[in-house]
């Protein structure tokens, strides 16, 4: 008993590496040159929300025997994508007595966006997901300032539901960044 109290674990962690490649995607330069997402936190905040939930929605699709491993890998890649919010926080100072303050208020953000735009996503309503990019990205109440990042978040869920799942797993193959 005491051997498997003390041995190693080798369990999966996907979300480790899922998480590191929707933020390497959602940090490349066209989005904020080609598309006109500010590099600012906040903005990089939304577009690796967005990276992320498309990932997680692939994931909880999964069909089969496999529907088990592609769940576990969505709750992981969220798992690894709160602690690394909560990371990000420390790193910027935030002390331990606000940080649950913080992490909550976080919290409801990544709640409501993932909320907000799954139903559009998974229904392929652009006008709608465009509505929602343009407040949250862009800041902007006129949802045709989102139109060619919606394009690209729908291409994205398209192209991800025909990766099979170790594709997905180990390197999502994303859509070009278009204006």
């Amino acid at each position: 008993m005491l051997k498997n109290l003390f041995r190693s674990r080798t369990a999966e962690r996907p979300g480790l590496a899922l998480y590191a490649q929707a933020v390497e995607q959602a940090r490349r330069p066209d989005f904020y040159t080609t598309l006109g997402v500010s590099d600012e936190i906040d903005a990089r905040f939304e577009l690796y929300t967005l990276h992320v939930l498309l990932l997680i929605l692939r994931l909880k699709d999964e069909p089969g025997a496999a529907a088990v491993r592609g769940g576990e890998a969505g709750q992981d890649l969220f798992d690894v994508y709160v602690s690394a919010l909560d990371n990000a926080l420390r790193e910027l100072g935030v002390h331990d007595v606000t940080i649950a303050k913080k992490m909550r208020k976080l919290g409801e953000a990544l709640y409501g966006r993932m909320t907000a735009y799954e139903g559009p996503i998974r229904s392929g309503d652009a006008g709608a997901l465009s509505t929602g990019l343009a407040r949250n990205v862009y800041e902007s109440d006129d949802p045709a300032r989102a139109e060619a990042l919606t394009a690209y978040a729908l291409s994205a869920r398209a192209g991800l539901e025909t990766q099979p799942l170790e594709t997905v797993l180990t390197r999502p193959q994303w859509p070009e960044v278009a204006p």
